[in-house]
């Protein structure tokens, strides 16, 4: 079994964090950078990372996400948080920094940049938030992938009260919705009643279909 399959077998919903124990600053920052890196529907990357170390901040989430405590006993509180909705500002911008970046123009480039403009824009605002929210759970899958790489256990939640988040943290004003928290720490000694319990896949024969 490679490296990375022991790990991801090593990982697991974490019930029970340790509170007493901080993860590095470095490996925080590799998590976070590997969301950064990932794959996005036309490059938009329509969404953000919210990165809550403030503890008090963390525990005025708690009684909004069905007082789950990893939020409060985790070192890091990871909120992705999607647009609102796509605006031609915020799609011109994505466009116009490739250009910047790679110092050129590329007609077919432009081109695609008109059909977005075109189709995205003039849509409902709820579809093109669950547009963006889907991105949003790309970045998430690395997230967990890479906290396993770095040995950080994480607890993928979607039992939260939207609104209240966004509220606690400013996301309205920015154009953001909550979407999944991501708490990053450390598994408990004690506590934990998934911790050593055998992780359950469905065999690959029930999972995979190989088409030749």
């Amino acid at each position: 079994m490679s490296d990375l399959l022991e790990k991801l077998n090593w990982r697991y919903a974490t019930k029970k964090m340790d509170a007493s124990k901080a993860v590095a600053e470095e490996k925080v920052q590799h998590i976070v950078e590997a969301i950064r890196l990932t794959a996005t529907s036309s490059g938009l990357q329509p969404y953000e990372v919210v990165v809550v170390k403030n503890q008090e901040l963390r525990d005025q989430i708690v009684p909004h996400a069905f007082n789950q405590a990893q939020i409060s006993d985790c070192s890091h509180l990871l909120v992705f948080a999607a647009w609102d909705n796509y605006t031609p500002e915020r799609i011109n911008h994505m466009f116009d920094l490739v250009n910047e970046e790679r110092g050129v123009i590329n007609e077919g480039w432009e081109n695609y940049r008109k059909m977005i403009l075109a189709t995205y824009p003039p849509r409902d605002a709820e579809i093109n938030f669950q547009h963006a929210a889907r991105q949003a759970y790309i970045g998430l899958g690395t997230a967990l992938v890479a906290a396993a790489e770095e040995g950080v256990d994480s607890t993928p939640m979607e039992g939260f009260i939207p609104e209240k988040i966004d509220e606690i943290l400013g996301l309205n004003e920015r154009g953001l919705r909550s979407v999944i928290l991501l708490p990053l720490g450390y598994r408990a000694e004690e506590g934990d009643w998934l911790k050593n319990l055998k992780k359950i896949r469905r065999p690959k024969e029930d999972f995979v279909t190989e088409i030749d």
